[in-house]
């Protein structure tokens, strides 16, 4: 029988995640089969059983990567940028909107697709999720300990933030009428007055 192409041994499962990611980003976990990831990447469906159990776990898997990168970023980020509130909320929040630009496929993926999680597999990612919460939520409390932030409910400002934030995603697109560089100095400024004294 005639080897498919792709099914020698340089198929990893790096790239059946990348085809993975791409194809439920754009079509949705649900619409998503293995058989069409493994035409993307070009091996008979039941190799993918070799990297992966099942689709739920690619979709865990590529969710958990996502969290874990983006609280290494900022654990390496926090340590730079000092103890002053309004110093890390303002990285805080340039570095939300950077880092969520330039993955977007993850992101829709993360926000759109937590209902396709087991039971389990959602309460993983959901206390990575909360651990990312945590660190914003701390910087507006210890603004508001230092009397630099008045916000009622840290917590509520926390989420709030945060949406504001990702759903520069929704809209915003590389050669448009502002630069990200732009993006991020308007948004950080909005920020800024939602929890200023």
């Amino acid at each position: 029988m005639a080897r498919t192409q792709g099914s020698h041994s340089d198929i990893t499962g790096p790239r059946i995640r990348r085809a993975a990611l791409s194809l439920f980003a754009r079509h949705g976990f649900a619409a998503v089969s293995m058989r069409q990831i493994a035409g993307e990447v070009g091996v008979q469906a039941g190799a993918l059983y070799n990297y992966t159990p099942d689709k739920q776990t690619l979709l865990y898997q590529l969710m958990r990567e996502h969290m874990e990168d983006l609280l290494s970023a900022r654990e390496t980020r926090a340590a730079v940028a000092g103890a002053d509130p309004l110093a890390r909320l303002e990285d805080f929040t340039r570095h939300h909107i950077r880092f969520h630009i330039e993955r977007p496929d993850e992101v829709f993926i993360a926000y759109m697709e937590l209902r396709n999680l087991t039971p389990e597999n959602f309460a993983e990612i959901e206390s990575l999720r909360r651990a990312y919460e945590t660190e914003l939520e701390t910087i507006l409390r210890d603004g508001v300990d230092a009397g630099v932030f008045t916000v009622p409910d840290p917590r509520i400002a926390t989420y709030a933030v945060i949406a504001m934030l990702t759903g520069v995603n929704t809209w915003y697109r590389a050669g448009g009428r502002l630069s990200l560089d732009e993006v991020e100095a308007i948004y950080w400024d909005m920020v800024r007055k939602l929890v200023m004294v």
